[in-house]
């Protein structure tokens, strides 16, 4: 985030580094767990989010599938989706994910049936409802309140400040957590 304002004693110049932002983006991908166990997961690179990365982040990270996105390619080999063995999950995963363009590609959402089979359910939000996905907030809050300075001078600086500046709200969600001891379906039990 370039600097946009500065504040300086009366008489004196402000003097703020210059950045050179040509070849300097860095991209997230992260996903919000929500329920007993919130934690919020990233991967960070310095190239483009494509419908192939988001597939492996889903199912490593998210689905926790051993093999990665590997094991869905059996369909591809003509084996057939319905060969892929039962996944057997504690709870279910619902992925909710906007309309980006490596959510809508074919190379990810033509994967519906196979995640299906590994017990992960993708769900779209409608378009233009960036209020309804709630990792906005958090990507939000990252950036405005929790990154420890406003300037970095490089793309290794930029991918560290985002790794602290996620850690510490990651913290957050965790240490909010601990706040409910008492899992909410047995406090609406007693009373």
């Amino acid at each position: 985030m370039p600097t946009g304002y500065a504040w300086s004693r009366t008489g004196q110049r402000a003097v703020v580094p210059r950045e050179d932002n040509r070849n300097r983006r860095v991209n997230v991908l992260g996903a919000m767990i929500v329920g007993i166990e919130p934690d919020l997961l990233w991967q960070r690179t310095d190239g483009k989010i494509d419908a192939r990365m988001l597939l492996d982040f889903v199912c490593v990270r998210l689905a926790g599938l051993g093999g990665g996105a590997g094991v869905l390619d059996l369909a591809a080999d003509g084996i057939g989706v319905d060969s892929i063995p039962l996944w057997c999950r504690r709870r279910p995963c619902t992925v909710v994910l906007d309309n980006a363009s490596a959510h809508v590609a074919t190379a990810f959402k033509g994967r519906q049936r196979q995640l299906a089979r590994i017990e992960v359910e993708l769900f779209y939000l409608p378009p233009y409802s960036p209020e309804l996905n709630d990792i906005e907030l958090i990507w939000r809050q990252a950036k405005y309140e929790d990154s420890p300075q406003r300037t970095q001078m490089s793309t290794d600086d930029i991918g560290q400040a985002i790794d602290v500046s996620l850690t510490r709200r990651r913290n957050r969600i965790h240490t909010s957590a601990k706040n409910f001891p008492i899992p909410l379906s047995t406090m609406l039990h007693c009373f």
